[in-house]
């Protein structure tokens, strides 16, 4: 699990711990079954609150990208790869909705938003 922390991003913590293991879990690096580190390990080890990262394994699990198994910790739920597509698609479309009422507040295009990504991307 490969986890980096901004401290200077308008993300909250949790929400940064959230999306990168959701990341990392849709895209197959950690493999269903794969156990997290326990609550407090994983505070320690990215040296921030024992709460920041008991929400974001909370959110990870209301997600259902995760499970607890009351004990023995949290594990990575099973996924088909078409359950992964799915759960990735519906991700990335909230966010883009998201963003997409950001652009429109600017007056930008859909043909502009389009320029600018393929500039970014």
């Amino acid at each position: 699990m490969n986890i980096t922390i901004s401290n200077a991003s308008e993300k909250p913590i949790y929400q940064q711990l959230y999306e990168q293991i959701s990341a990392q879990i849709l895209k197959g690096e950690l493999a269903s079954g794969f156990c997290l580190p326990p609550i407090r390990q994983a505070a320690l080890e990215l040296r921030v609150s024992v709460i920041t990262v008991k929400k974001a394994w909370e959110e990870l699990e209301r997600s259902g990208l995760i499970h607890t198994v009351t004990g023995k910790g949290c594990f990575v739920a099973e996924f088909t790869s078409d359950e992964k597509l799915r759960m990735r698609n519906e991700l990335i479309l909230k966010q883009m909705a998201s963003d997409t009422l950001y652009y429109k507040s600017f007056g930008v295009t859909l043909d502009e938003v389009i320029e600018l990504l393929k500039k970014v991307y």
